[in-house]
C-alpha cells in the first residue's frame, strides 16, 4: 500500500512552501471560522459564498444576501450577525445563502485553490473528517489559518488532533516537523482542550470583546458529520459518502 504524506502548515504565510496540487487541504480556523462554517451546514444552510474583501460582503448585501463578516472578532456594521457559530441557527440559516467574511478563514480558502480539492475541518467535524480522509487516494495538508499570519495556539492542537487519528491508520506518514509539534501541542491539551485553550491570545481577544461563550462549543468533537467542501469558489456541505 502506498503511504500518502502528512503535513501541517502553522500559518498562511507559509502556505506557499506546502504547495501541493495533489494534496487534499483541510482549512482550520477553530476560533470561529471553521466550527461557524460547520454549525451552519448542520443546521441547515444551503450555501456559504466566502469572501476575503468586506467591500464585496458589503456589495452582495445591498443585493439581498445574508451576510455574516466580522474582522477581529468584531460584526461589520452591515453584516446581519459575526462568526459565532450560535449565531448560525437553523431558524436564521436553513436553506439559506450566506455570504461569509472573517479575518482569517476566508483569505485562505483562496491560497488553498492550488490543491486537489479543498475541506474545512475542526473538531466539530473530527470523525467523519478524519474517516473520509483515510478512504481518499491522497496527500492532506492541514492548514492552520493562524492569526494575521501568526501562529496560533487552538488551530495547532485541532492540526495535532486530526494528525493523531490520521497517523493512527496505516495510510499516513509523516516526516514534517510541523506535523510532530502539533502532535505534541495536542498530547498536552487533549485531556482538557478548554483549559489548555485559556492561555491562548485568540481566547483573550474573544473574551475582551464578549465573545467567549461558544469556546467550549468549539472544541467539542463529533457536533456533525457534515464535511464543508469548495465546489466552484463555494463551500457545500456534504456528507463522505456524497463527496
Amino acid at each position: 500500500m502506498v503511504m500518502h504524506k502528512l503535513e501541517v502548515c502553522f500559518s498562511p504565510a507559509l502556505f506557499s512552501r506546502f504547495e501541493n496540487p495533489q494534496a487534499i487541504v483541510v482549512i482550520i480556523d477553530v476560533l470561529r471560522a471553521s466550527s461557524a462554517i460547520c454549525t451552519a451546514f448542520a443546521n441547515g444552510a444551503e450555501t456559504i459564498v466566502p469572501v476575503a474583501d468586506a467591500t464585496e460582503a458589503r456589495e452582495l448585501k445591498k443585493k439581498g444576501y445574508l451576510v455574516a463578516a466580522e474582522r477581529d472578532g468584531l460584526v461589520l456594521d452591515f453584516a446581519d450577525f459575526g462568526n459565532s457559530p450560535f449565531n448560525f441557527t437553523s431558524e436564521k440559516v436553513s436553506g439559506k445563502t450566506i455570504v461569509y467574511s472573517t479575518t482569517n478563514g476566508t483569505r485562505i480558502i483562496d491560497m488553498s485553490a492550488v490543491s486537489y480539492r479543498t475541506v474545512i475541518g475542526t473538531f466539530l467535524n473530527i470523525t467523519s473528517l478524519t474517516n473520509w480522509l483515510v478512504s481518499q487516494d491522497h496527500d492532506v495538508i492541514l492548514f492552520c489559518a493562524g492569526w494575521k499570519d501568526k501562529f496560533n495556539l487552538e488551530d495547532s492542537i485541532c492540526a495535532g488532533a486530526i494528525a493523531e487519528r490520521l497517523l493512527g491508520s496505516t495510510v499516513f506518514s509523516t516526516i514534517c516537523d510541523s506535523t510532530h509539534a502539533s502532535l505534541d501541542l495536542w498530547s498536552h491539551a487533549k485531556n482538557n482542550p478548554v483549559q489548555y485553550i485559556e492561555k491562548a491570545a485568540q481566547r483573550t481577544r474573544l473574551h475582551n470583546n464578549g465573545l467567549d461563550d461558544c469556546i467550549e462549543f468549539c472544541l467539542s468533537s463529533d457536533f456533525t458529520d457534515i464535511i464543508p467542501v469548495i465546489i466552484n469558489g463555494q463551500l457545500k456541505g456534504l456528507r463522505p459518502c456524497d463527496l
